[in-house]
């Protein structure tokens, strides 16, 4: 969790929503990345999508079974789908979204009857108020910059 901590810095220093997010597959790093939707005009540039895509180039295979997805937010309805469809075996989220989150949140994808892959889960905890406080910290300064 601390790798993808990290790439939320970067987000940050580069004006995006910090979170960040690595993939791991037998104590090997195999995707990491942070938001790009700012950068990229691009609304599907979320952590968790880049990090799943740069897996499965690394992997030559989009299945990533085996692998875990550790990430500092919990993932919304695009990534958490990203999360299935790739067949990951684990997601790690640092801090529950109730508003958007659906591995938990708002939401909970695989709780679907019919979903024909589910991943295990482990939310909150892992460096949960660190990246809480980051996220609070960038909204509330986004707010400021808010012309009257």
């Amino acid at each position: 969790m601390s790798l993808a901590y990290n790439q939320a810095i970067d987000a940050w220093r580069q004006d995006e929503v910090p979170v960040g997010a690595v993939i791991e597959l037998g104590g090997e790093v195999i995707g990491v990345a942070h938001n790009g939707v700012e950068g990229a005009k691009d609304p599907t540039a979320h952590a968790e999508i880049l990090a799943i895509t740069q897996a499965a180039a690394k992997l030559g295979n989009w299945r990533l079974e085996g692998a875990t997805l550790f990430v500092t937010k919990e993932p919304c309805p695009m990534c958490s789908g990203a999360t299935l469809m790739s067949r990951l075996k684990r997601v790690c989220y640092a801090v529950p979204d109730p508003k958007m989150g659906c591995l938990g949140g708002a939401a909970n994808l695989n709780d679907l009857p019919r979903v024909n892959h589910r991943v295990e889960l482990a939310a909150g905890g892992i460096l949960e108020a660190e990246c809480r406080e980051m996220l609070q910290a960038f909204f509330r300064l986004k707010r400021q910059e808010e012309p009257g």
